[in-house]
This record gives C-alpha cells, structure tokens and sequence, in this order.
C-alpha cells in the first residue's frame, strides 16, 4: 500500500510527487475542509466556547475521495503550510477524514525542495494542539466579534454591514489620519540657499542654517529678507571642513510585512497581488528539465523570524566570492537579530536555492513572478554582501555672522548596492575640493517660501508597517485586513492611498462610541500577544476567550441599551464632478454595472456620468461609424460590420435589427501548433460557439475545443491545454493523464 501525503494546493501536490516518487500518493485538500457555519453563530458561548464545525459545502466528494484514499494508505503524512492555519487544516482533516492516529502523522517544511520533503517525512510528529488551539481562538473570537456587533451596525446604519476584530481597527487608522490632515493648518516657513563659487569657478548649495552656530528658524518672510540682506554682496568664508568615511550596511533579508512593502513601493504590487505570487513561487513552478523541473523557487513567505539556515549562508557566500570577489563578502557571516515578540517559526524569506538566478529561469517565470523572485533573490544576496562605503565632507560656511552648511557623499565602495537597488540609496553629491579659511563668492542667493505639509495618507505599505510596529495583526492576516476593509467599502483606494468612506467614518465612529475596547490599539496587540501565548503553551484557548468576553459582553450589552432605536444616515460620497446642468456637486452610487456619478437633486435633475478607475469622469463621445469588415453578409448582401459586446468585438451586419447575423472574428492566440508549428487562431463553432484551429487548416487538421497554452507537461514535455469551465492545464496526451491547477484561470476569476 502507499503513503498518503496531503496538502492544501493541488500545485504544491504536483511538485511535491516528483520529489517523492512511487510509493507516495500526493492529494490536495484545496484549503480548508471544515469551518463554523454561516448561518448561525455556531460557538456555544455557555460551554467553554465549544465550536460547532461543519464540513464546508461542496467538499462532501472530495472528503470522500480523501477518505478512502486514507483507508486504504499505509501510512497518512499532513503536510499542509508551516503555521497556525496549515496546523489548524490537518487537525480538522484528521477529524473529517476520521483518520487512525496510529498511522496519521504531521510533517512541515519550510521550502519545497526535494532535500527538506524527504528529511520532513523522515522527521514526522503528532499534529500540535497548542497551535490548533491558537488558531481556533482566533477565529471563534472574530466570528463573535462579527456576529454579535454586525446586527447593531445593521439596526444603526444600513443592512449588510459586517464588523471585523482587527479590521476596524485597520479602518480607525485610515479616519484618525485623514481627521488630522482635515485639521491640519498650514504653517509658514522659509529657507535660503545659496549658490556659492570657488576661485576655480566650481558651484556648490550651501544651506542656511542659523547664527553663531545656533539654529534660527525663520518663520516669515521678514526673517528671511533680514538674512538676506545681511548676507547679500557679502563674502562667505569656509570655517570647518570635516572630512570622514561612512559605511551603509544591507537590510536584513526579507519577512512577509518587508516583502510586501518593498514590492508595494519598488513593483507597485497590490497586498492580494503579493501573496499570490509569492504563493505560486513557494508552492513550485516548472524550470525546465535541466534546472530539475518543478521547483519550489523561495522558502515559506509567511514569516517573521530573520534567521538564516547555515546552508543558505554557505550557498550565498559561495555565489558572492564567486561572481564579485572577497572584496563583496564580509569578514565574518552576517546575522541578523529578530525583533522581540516574534513567532520566530521559520527562517526569513529566501530563495531556496540561491544558484538559479533571476535570469538564468526568467522564461518559466510569469512576469510578476519573476520581478517578485528577482527581489526575493536580490535582497537575501545582499544581506549577505558587504557594506557600501561613502566618502562625505561637511563644510561650515559663514558670512559674517550667518551660518550655512553644506554636505557631499561620494560612493569608494558599492558593496551590496552592487546587486540591491535601494530606492533611497544616496547618490553621488560631492563638494569641490574646500579649505580652511577658503573665500567663496555667492553667485546666487535664493529665499523661498514653504507651508508644512499635513500627514500622508497611508498606502498599502505604509498601513503595513504601522500596523506591525502597533502589533496588530501577524504575518498571514496583513493582506487579508487591507483586502477585507477596501471589500467592505469602509475604505477606498484612491490611486496609492488609502482613504476612508463615508460608510467607514460613519461606522468607525459608532465603533469609537460603543467598542472602544475593541478597536483600542494596545488592547488589539495585546490580544495578539495573548493568541501568541497559546502557541506557546503558556496560556488556554478557555482562558483567554473568557477574558476577552467578559470585557466584550459589557460594551455589547450597553451599546444596546444606548443604539435600540437610533438610525445613522450615511452621508453620500461627493465627487468633484459638477453637475452641467444644474451645478451641484455630484455624489457617488452605485448600479449595476459598478459605480456612477449621479446628480445630488434626483429626481428634478437626472444627469448621470460613468466614472474611471480614478474617480474622474468619462465623458460621453460621439460614436463613429462601424469599421467594415472587407466581406459580406452571407444572409442579406449588406457589408458586415465590426462593433464591439461585453464579450469583445465581432463582425455583425450593417442591417442590424432587421439582420441579426453575427460572427466571432478569428483572432491569433500567439500559440504555435503543435503539428506544424504554425499559427494557432480562433474560429468560430456551432450555436456562437468557438474553437482552436491551425491557420493552416485544411492542410494541417490540428484543432481543439480546450485552449492550447506555451506551458510543457513535466512527464511527457507535450503541451498542456486550459480546459474550458475548470481551473484545469491538462497534457495533450491523454495516455499521459497529467493535470493539474491552473494559475492563470484563478487570476482571471480574482479579477
């Protein structure tokens, strides 16, 4: 009999039974397989918090499929993620499957690569409840936080409102900041700089900074025009020169919170877009035969330990000596300290293995997963690499009493910046060669007005990292807070920055009002701790609930008594748009077809507008007249037409309604035939159905109802087709019988 090896992805199944061969099946529970029910609240609050569990709807056949493939196993390994979730999926596969524990046993790794699969199934161990038992606290503590507060937000503001634990404390974050910057009041302030000559006629900045070498502001413009006049005509003296080497040392390798700001900054990746691609590099991808086929490419991506294995650091220094020299390696290996508080249960994120460069498996890699990887690969490298070193003077300039400075840094040493692009690296600005006592003359002396600026709005990257130097939140929940908040519509994306609605001010107050507790910043991170100490084995998932409640159950009652009968009205989104016809401002709704702008004044004004992605108007165009298509209508003789569907363009004819002939046109998929190696088009089939067809047809007959892909089956290296209505890359050869999940179709139904 064989081993049964279960994981979550069907992708990390596929990679996983090539490294273990036979003997070993490999199955995916696509996630997870028992959850609380939706329609009730499904925790019995009166007896210990006991959780009712049901096993989620349309996984009955697959729970099935499992069990038998269980029952007849020789041995059953759960191998799901590396967390409190993956912990959490095994236990509850264990009781759904009704497994023997004699035989059950639950393996981890923290990179899928065929050395840590083998020495994880060499090193199995029970499945541990304290990590179960973390994650369960979690979750029966947000499903009471939303089942119990979402009905007063229902009965307040509007139906079908939802309260989050940690996400409305996202969402207090993005209102606290956008009150401040309605509250801040511009400040005036000045600078003066000045442009200054060497004998040798080299120019150089020099910055006010203040008298007899004290700081002066200046606050108006009568502060700056005094300096200026002082200073004006007059000559400036060199007073001190000090000349000194500073070295500029890597950034640690990436955790999950670093990863997703780095790639929100430098990729301009979405948090959902981040995790999803560094998912697929974990889970394994196809190299090509000689790179060893399907390989896990970057360790576990939700972590916050900064630990190195020595093996990596032997990987790395060995890839630093051999393509830049001693000179780019450290004298000793570099280790970097994890912060307190940490989970500290997997190494950073790295590649797994640091000789397949960026650009050596650039054409296997999707577009985002290879500008992900080239990051993931670039920052470890670095961390590893030697410091940058910079040449810097600063110079004290006076002009009678005044003083000004000037500063430059010149790279000696580029170190790790040799392979890392810091996007705030500093860059060259070097002085003129300065003396001592050296007169300079002022070619230009600039006073310039300035206004403090309110706080920035948070990005996705900035709500991050308060978020973690808050402790609110942990790794695997950063993308699901953001995600959950912009979905709930308590807050919008307004290009880079994150903005609250309306309906997130308004629900953000009621929360402030009647929950303070709850969405209290250090209580929030010190719940966070406290799940912590379950995994830990220092506290109970009974205790800390009990806890929790006892505080929860007072501000519930209370809020109550205080919102039975009050009703909030949301105040409508107001755009910028004014209304042509009437004047007014016009306000954001929302139809079927997604949002609109609309006049205020309904119904006396009716006038509508679509909007863009960016909030601003589409104005209406006048339409052209259709292309025509270079043949006629087979049915009438009129010419057919190009015009465009929801489904994309097509040909149609010019007598539409009284013709109604219509016809997909063939468009070429950039595919070449598996036969021929021609073109691959598309044509049209039966009942306005369509199909893959060689160009060449009738003289090469290939053609296919699945869609052909570039993508090359690992077994039998024919070519793998999307097969239509499933999330499915099936082989060509059906001898074959390889398939498995296709990526590409899930990002097309995400988006």
């Amino acid at each position: 009999m064989a081993n049964l090896v279960i994981v979550e992805s069907p992708s990390k199944a596929t990679t996983i039974k090539g490294y273990l061969g036979q003997g070993y099946k490999v199955l995916a529970s696509w996630g997870h397989v028992r959850d609380l029910p939706k329609s009730s609240l499904g925790v019995d609050i009166d007896n210990n918090f006991e959780a009712r569990y049901i096993n989620i709807r349309g996984k009955g056949d697959l729970i099935k499929e499992l069990k038998k493939e269980a029952k007849n196993a020789n041995k059953v390994f759960l191998a799901t993620d590396p967390d409190r979730e993956g912990e959490a999926i095994s236990w509850h596969l264990s009781t759904a499957l009704e497994l023997d524990p004699a035989k059950t046993k639950r393996v981890t790794f923290n990179e899928i690569t065929k050395s840590a699969i083998k020495t994880a199934i060499k090193a199995p161990r029970d499945i541990d409840m304290d990590l179960v038992n973390s994650q369960q606290a979690r979750r029966i503590l947000d499903r009471i936080v939303g089942y119990k507060i979402s009905p007063i937000l229902w009965k307040s503001i509007k139906s079908g409102l939802s309260a989050g634990r940690v996400q409305s404390v996202a969402t207090r974050i993005i209102v606290e900041r956008e009150e401040e910057i309605r509250a801040f009041v511009p400040e005036e302030y000045w600078t003066i700089d000045a442009i200054l000559l060497t004998d040798e006629k080299s120019s150089f900045k020099a910055k006010y900074y203040g008298i007899n070498g004290k700081k002066n502001e200046l606050r108006n413009e009568s502060d700056a025009m005094a300096v200026f006049n002082a200073v004006n005509g007059k000559p400036f003296t060199v007073n001190t020169v000090k000349k000194a080497v500073r070295q500029k040392n890597p950034l640690p390798p990436f955790i999950t919170s670093t990863m997703q700001q780095e790639a929100s900054r430098k990729l301009g990746f979405q948090l959902q877009r981040i995790m999803k691609v560094a998912q697929e590099l974990y889970e394994g991808v196809n190299i090509g035969s000689k790179n060893g086929g399907v390989q896990g490419l970057i360790t576990y991506m939700r972590t916050d330990s900064l630990r190195i294995s020595a093996d990596a650091q032997a990987q790395a220094k060995n890839y630093i000596l051999g393509n830049y020299g001693d000179n780019y390696y450290p004298k000793a290996p570099r280790i970097y300290k994890t912060k307190a508080g940490a989970q500290d249960a997997h190494e950073a994120i790295r590649p797994s293995n640091v000789m397949l460069t960026p650009d050596s498996i650039k054409k296997y890699l999707t577009p985002d997963q290879f500008k992900l990887y080239r990051l993931i690969w670039s920052r470890f490298i670095a961390s590893q690499m030697e410091s940058a070193v910079y040449d810097t003077v600063n110079a004290v300039i006076l002009s009678g009493e005044h003083e000004f400075h000037a500063s430059g840094s010149t790279m000696r040493f580029p170190g790790y910046l040799a392979i890392y692009d810091e996007l705030d690296a500093d860059k060259d600005s070097g002085l003129p060669e300065l003396n001592e006592n050296m007169v300079l003359s002022a070619k230009e002396i600039k006073p310039e007005q300035h206004y403090t600026e309110p706080p920035a709005r948070y990005t996705e990257a900035s709500l991050i990292k308060f978020l973690e130097e808050m402790g609110i939140g942990r790794p695997s929940t950063f993308a699901s807070i953001v995600t959950t908040i912009i979905q709930r519509n308590y807050v919008k994306r307004e290009a880079k920055v994150l903005k609250p609605t309306p309906l997130g001010e308004i629900t953000n107050k009621l929360m402030m009002d009647s929950f303070a507790d709850i969405i209290d910043y250090k209580f929030t991170a010190n719940l966070e701790d406290r799940l912590d100490s379950i995994e830990n084995g220092e506290n109970t998932m009974i205790g800390v609930l009990s806890d929790f409640y006892a505080t929860f159950e007072k501000e519930l009652t209370a809020a109550q008594k205080v919102l039975q009968e009050q009703r909030i009205e949301v105040p409508p989104e107001e755009t910028d748009i004014v209304c042509e016809l009437c004047g007014s401002k016009m306000i954001v709704k929302n139809g079927r077809f997604g949002k609109f702008a609309a006049c205020p004044n309904y119904p006396e004004c009716k006038n509508t507008k679509r909007l863009g992605k960016d909030g601003k108007a589409i104005e209406k165009t006048e339409k052209e007249a259709p292309k025509k298509a270079g043949f006629v209508c087979e049915l009438c003789g009129a010419d057919m037409v190009v015009r465009s569907g929801r489904y994309g363009t097509f040909y149609a004819c010019e007598n539409y309604p009284k013709c109604k002939n219509t016809k997909r046109i063939n468009k070429e998929t950039g595919i070449l035939c598996p036969d021929c190696g021609a073109k691959i088009i598309t044509k049209n089939g039966r009942n306005n159905s369509f199909f893959y067809s060689c160009e060449r047809y009738p003289d090469c007959k290939f053609s296919s109802w699945d869609m052909p892909t570039n993508e090359i089956c690992p077994n039998c290296g024919k070519m793998l087709f999307r097969k239509k209505g499933k999330n499915l890359l099936v082989c060509n050869d059906k001898a074959c019988g390889y398939k498995r999940e296709d990526k590409e179709q899930d990002n097309q139904n995400e988006q």
